[in-house]
């Protein structure tokens, strides 16, 4: 799947996700292909709970995480969507092979 890559110069972060989106802090990350497949593993993990899903559970995540880590990197980190998308960033052919819901592996 093809998605737009929009660069958003004034991002506070290098990069987000938000579907049908994957928006860049720098224009040479438009490019870069970890990154952006990093990104869009999360824009279908996004598609497999129904966006709102993806979004409550990745924040209900985060913050366990920070109660469990009291850091923001290690809760970051520990973040079961952040974990697959990490681990498969450098795989280019992930999302033709991915299993539906595969992030749960990573419980």
């Amino acid at each position: 799947m093809r998605f737009p890559v929009i660069h958003i110069s004034f991002l506070p972060i290098a990069g987000i996700a938000l579907f049908p989106f994957i928006l860049v802090k720098k224009v040479e990350y438009k490019g870069h292909e970890t990154f952006i497949n990093h990104e869009k593993i999360h824009l279908a993990q996004q598609l497999e709970l129904l966006l709102l899903g993806f979004y409550i559970l990745y924040l209900l995540h985060y913050f366990y995480n920070l109660l469990k880590y009291l850091n923001h990197d290690k809760a970051y980190m520990n973040i079961i969507f952040e974990k697959e998308a990490y681990t498969m960033e450098r795989e280019p052919e992930y999302l033709h092979k991915r299993k539906f819901c595969e992030w749960l592996r990573f419980l």
